[in-house]
């Protein structure tokens, strides 16, 4: 066998973090992916060349979920430091409340046919380099969209899996449960999950405990490559602070509160630090501050 990389061995031990607390049966959904996939779609991101769509925003309860755009926007916003042109693409409530501060495309809801067609016209008529789902409601194989309590939502979502299957340029998904855009890369493997599959395919799917932990692992890799400790700069309080006055809710607890996932966001801060430590850019004694 031939020796690891020292790029192949980092990204294996940031996938690992990202499943380390296995709260979704991640670790075991793992096994299903080659290693090295944070490193191969991270690449995807610093090679890319013209817009990057960023499709967020999972319903609950009328609005939407804190995990997903909280990392989508850490995404953008360190995309654009880099001078890439990212795009946020989301269906109302998130649409209507992101477009005023971000560059934002709007999707239809439960308009399926709508949504391949305007996915085929921005394809063709906008220069995209990548498309990226993190968070996203994916088509299980009945042609719905479920929620981790096996509810049908499909009425609530809008429709980015066409963007995902007539991609003209490389895809990439995040998920930490199984119903969610990219899964259908490992769908054998979430048999043994209590979920309901989503089918929807990628060329790279980043599996994690918190879906905006994934986010936070590509973005370590992009602040490695540039030489800037890009993780420093993201202020998770400050964002998950202005979608909560938008209504974000938590998706676990469906309350209205600064939490992911029912987790206290000193944990994703947690994960944070972590992927400082494994990049070079935080000292593993050194105090948060």
């Amino acid at each position: 066998m031939h020796a690891l990389t020292s790029e192949q061995q980092l990204s294996i031990d940031i996938e690992n973090l990202l499943v380390a607390r296995n709260l979704r049966g991640m670790a075991q959904v793992q096994k299903a992916l080659s290693a090295g996939y944070v490193y191969r779609a991270a690449k995807i991101l610093n090679d890319a060349h013209g817009e990057i769509l960023i499709s967020t925003g999972f319903p609950v309860i009328g609005t939407f979920e804190t995990d997903g755009p909280v990392g989508a926007i850490a995404l953008y916003n360190t995309l654009q430091q880099l001078g890439k042109k990212p795009v946020l693409v989301c269906g109302n409530p998130l649409y209507s409340k992101l477009q005023a501060d971000f560059n934002c495309i709007s999707l239809k809801v439960n308009d399926l046919e709508g949504a391949k067609k305007q996915a085929l016209e921005i394809f063709e008529q906008h220069d995209i380099g990548c498309v990226l789902a993190i968070e996203r409601p994916g088509l299980n194989a009945q042609g719905q969209y479920c929620n981790m309590r096996a509810e049908d939502i499909s009425q609530y979502c809008a429709s980015f899996d066409p963007f995902m299957n007539f991609a003209p340029c490389p895809s990439i998904a995040i998920g930490d449960g199984g119903n969610e855009i990219g899964m259908g890369n490992v769908i054998d493997a979430l048999t043994q999950l209590d979920i309901i599959p989503s089918i929807t395919r990628c060329d790279e799917l980043i599996v994690a405990d918190v879906s905006n932990w994934g986010a936070y692992a590509l973005i370590a890799l992009l602040a490695q490559w540039h030489q800037q400790d890009l993780l420093a700069q993201i202020r998770c309080t400050d964002i998950i602070a202005y979608l909560g006055k938008h209504g974000s809710v938590d998706g676990v607890t469906r309350r209205n509160e600064p939490t992911e996932d029912g987790l206290d966001l000193s944990q994703g801060e947690a994960v944070i630090t972590q992927l400082r430590q494994l990049t070079g850019f935080c000292p593993k004694n050194e105090e948060k501050q």
